[in-house]
């Protein structure tokens, strides 16, 4: 079964592409997005294009991925279709991208790639790409995103979007119980772990570059720790790995004390967060996405998953490449008071949100 036959995962993607946002904004618009295979760019591509089949949106995606053999596997039932197209991309490439561009824009009436909104979605996200990679991982959250920013600008774009992170307010000093967006925390600048942080930290400065030399719109979507039936099977950020332990009905691995505090998304809730934040987001301004209801320790997290699926917790050492690839960070709490403000609120607290995912992963996933 695929995620899209799976009628859980279709009640809890209507819920967004459903909601009350002002979608004639997006009417008849089109959309590049990278990072098209990833957890929040094909669970976003996905409700567009639910959007467009329920309710005729009329909208068009370009969905920029490294791997087509993935963009097939991730979004294969848009293939073929004249408002959905794949191309095989290294954003970090600039003569690739605009490459692609132009491939993408061979489809049009006009021959021109004249994209409305671009997402820039592609990352590494985990902690074992962070240690693996570290090169790749400050490369794309910079380089990557100059090429966007470029192309965006040369095309006259509408609207460009950076997926940032929870991860820019490094560690709490201890002064703020939340984080709101002008909060600034610690952060070893000289360490392997630091190349997604200051990464991140230096892509929102390009963004404001870009707004204020050449007149970009940008807007800044802050997503916490996300997670849900289209997380990566290659994700080894802790809940991914717990999930993964629960959907293959073995002992949740806890690989700490499990007290860190942090603030997680339902990816549904994440992908209604960012198109709050493209439809209502004021340019220039970053937007927290988060809510309390899913605050919540580790060891907690890993109590309800083991509570549902029946097993129990256990303790391992991690190894070297995950040690070195782990936040240090022990409390993170996002204050979403902002983005409330326009109108987003989470529909799927902590439990159910777990639930759903499991559920939907074990009926998805192969004997």
């Amino acid at each position: 079964m695929r995620l899209l036959e799976n009628e859980c995962y279709l009640q809890d993607l209507r819920s967004v592409s459903d909601l009350a946002l002002p979608w004639e904004k997006l009417q008849g618009k089109s959309f590049l997005i990278s990072g098209a295979t990833g957890m929040i760019g094909s669970t976003l591509i996905q409700v567009l294009m639910d959007r467009n089949d329920r309710h005729g949106l009329g909208c068009s995606v370009t969905a920029l991925g490294r791997n087509e053999e993935k963009g097939h596997e991730r979004l294969g039932e848009y293939w073929g279709r004249d408002d959905f197209t794949f191309v095989r991309c290294d954003i970090n490439d600039m003569e690739n991208l605009r490459g692609a561009a132009r491939e993408a824009a061979a489809l049009s009436d006009d021959g021109r790639a004249s994209f409305h909104y671009i997402f820039h979605a592609a990352s590494n996200t985990h902690p074992v790409a962070y240690a693996n990679d570290p090169i790749g991982t400050v490369v794309t959250n910079i380089i990557g995103l100059n090429n966007l920013l470029d192309l965006a600008a040369d095309l006259g774009a509408e609207r460009f979007l950076f997926a940032s992170s929870n991860e820019i307010y490094g560690e709490n000093r201890g002064d703020i119980e939340r984080f709101d967006e002008k909060y600034c925390g610690y952060i070893d600048c000289n360490t392997l772990r630091a190349g997604y942080t200051e990464s991140k930290r230096a892509g929102e400065a390009l963004c404001q570059a870009y707004i204020r030399q050449k007149g970009l719109d940008v807007v800044i979507p802050r997503f916490t720790r996300s997670f849900g039936p289209t997380l990566l099977k290659t994700d080894t950020k802790a809940l991914s790995q717990f999930i993964a332990k629960g959907v293959a009905g073995e002992d949740i691995v806890l690989k700490s004390a499990g007290t860190q505090y942090f603030s997680y998304t339902y990816v549904m809730d994440a992908v209604s967060g960012l198109l709050t934040c493209l439809t209502k987001g004021v340019c220039g301004e970053a937007y927290n996405i988060a809510d309390e209801s899913c605050d919540i320790r580790l060891k907690d997290l890993a109590g309800i998953i083991a509570d549902y699926t029946g097993r129990k917790v256990v303790f391992e050492i991690p190894d070297e490449v995950e040690t070195a690839g782990y936040s240090k960070a022990t409390k993170a709490l996002l204050d979403s008071s902002k983005l409330q403000a326009l109108g987003w609120k989470a529909q799927f607290p902590i439990g159910t949100a777990l639930e759903h995912t499991i559920d939907i992963l074990r009926a998805v996933s192969p004997d």
